[in-house]
């Protein structure tokens, strides 16, 4: 069976001891149902400067789910339906992109094929990406009907 590619662009490098140990473990259990590649670029002096440079890291023809505030918020369940429905639909290369503090340029929000709010509650970006590749592995284990918290 052919794993699906899971590609991560994020702004800047993970500083906090806590939030490293998090990201790999969810990195480390995703390796069973995914190919992950996390592919960082550091802040930019302006948004649009970081756009250009987030889809620069975006695979040829990857489906592109932003994390936007302004986006569409699912539950754990429709997050894992939303995945199932693109691999089956035979989308086999999903990227995520979580830009930095101050936000998404238009283009890049105009380039994504899908715009993602983890929360109405502000989250640094640092702290979103651990949430995003937690929601990433559950959506799998959901989609497999595995138990996964309980």
């Amino acid at each position: 069976m052919k794993l699906v590619k899971i590609t991560l662009v994020v702004v800047g490098k993970l500083k906090e001891k806590f939030l490293i140990a998090g990201v790999d473990e969810y990195l480390k259990r995703l390796q069973k149902f995914a190919r992950v590649e996390v592919r960082e670029t550091p802040e930019c002096r302006t948004l649009d400067e970081e756009g250009r440079r987030i889809l620069s890291l975006v695979p040829q023809g990857s489906w592109l789910c932003v994390l936007d505030v302004a986006g569409v918020e699912l539950a754990s369940e429709d997050f894992a339906k939303k995945i199932s429905a693109l691999t089956l639909g035979g989308v086999s290369n999903l990227t995520f992109a979580i830009g930095g503090a101050f936000g998404l340029s238009e283009e890049l929000r105009r380039a994504a094929d899908f715009r993602l709010s983890l929360s109405q509650m502000t989250l640094t970006h640092q702290m979103a990406r651990l949430v995003l590749v937690e929601q990433i592995y559950r959506a799998f284990k959901i989609n497999r009907h595995e138990p996964y918290h309980w």
